[in-house]
């Protein structure tokens, strides 16, 4: 049997163990090949002292410097095989003045990122590959542009492996929402006592971006109860940007009964499977 290799294409550091460290650590331990795919430098996140890209101090290159580490720590602990830096700066969130730097990951031409990650893949030949759906799962630039270039990859291969996005299913996203809406809500709080005063990010659409995804079309709901610790370091090793987050806050006992699974959505279906699988190689083992 050919070595099971699992390749994710994500944005930003530390967007691979929100969405995917617990299927990392879990392919890692049963000897799969895991590679990560960072599409940015992550130049956009927090400064040490919580200053954003919009703050008079805040530099991006050092923050990028930052985010390198703790990238490092977290491939480590999820036991990743191969991580493969593109590069490209971080473009903010949508309307930012970093959108329009020429360096950045959004005003990078699709097929000149494309041709890089197809050679990528060209040299693992995963089976398996995931990244995000065409709104970048919240519409981060980064993110509908990680999308963009893996599908324009993915076209210029000589087979075709499974693709799946990331996902959470509508029901769990109704919790997560009702923790995020409270964390954003202490975070404004904390600014203001700090006499910080930003301008609020443009609103998500919600009927235009649909963050979850109805129950029933989950097509992968993987298991990763035995290595919540390990998605639980991951995540705790982007310190810079993670240390406030709902996710942390939890502590890791609650984590641990909450972060349980990890859901997709199947994209291409070469092996002909049906329904909700339990295991992301599904159909080649």
């Amino acid at each position: 049997m050919a070595q099971l290799t699992f390749l994710a294409v994500h944005a930003h550091p530390d967007d691979e163990a929100s969405s995917t460290g617990g299927l990392l650590r879990l392919l890692a331990d049963q000897g799969a090949r895991t590679v990560l795919v960072c599409c940015t430098n992550g130049e956009c996140g927090d400064a040490l002292d919580g200053a954003k890209p919009d703050a008079d101090h805040h530099d991006g290159d050092e923050v990028a410097a930052i985010r390198a580490v703790e990238l490092d720590r977290a491939v480590e602990i999820l036991g990743i095989s191969r991580l493969v830096r593109l590069g490209y700066r971080d473009s903010g969130m949508i309307g930012w003045p970093q959108n329009e730097d020429p360096e950045c990951f959004w005003a990078t031409p699709v097929d000149v990122a494309a041709e890089r990650l197809a050679a990528v893949l060209a040299e693992e030949r995963p089976q398996v590959v995931m990244t995000y759906n065409e709104f970048g799962f919240y519409g981060h630039p980064d993110h509908i542009q990680a999308h963009r270039i893996t599908l324009a990859a993915i076209a210029l291969l000589d087979y075709e492996p499974t693709l799946y996005f990331n996902t959470i299913p509508d029901s769990v996203m109704a919790r997560y929402r009702e923790r995020w809406e409270e964390e954003a809500r202490e975070r404004i709080a904390a600014d203001a006592a700090k006499g910080i005063v930003r301008e609020p990010e443009a609103p998500i659409d919600v009927e235009e971006i649909r963050m979850g995804t109805p129950d029933e079309e989950i097509a992968a709901a993987i298991d990763i109860s035995a290595v919540t610790d390990a998605k639980f370091d991951a995540l705790a090793a982007h310190q810079s940007q993670i240390a406030d987050s709902f996710w942390m806050k939890m502590g890791r006992e609650q984590f641990k009964e909450v972060m349980k699974t990890e859901w997709f959505i199947r994209v291409t279906n070469p092996r002909h499977l049906e329904g909700c699988v339990d295991d992301i190689f599904a159909g080649y083992r």
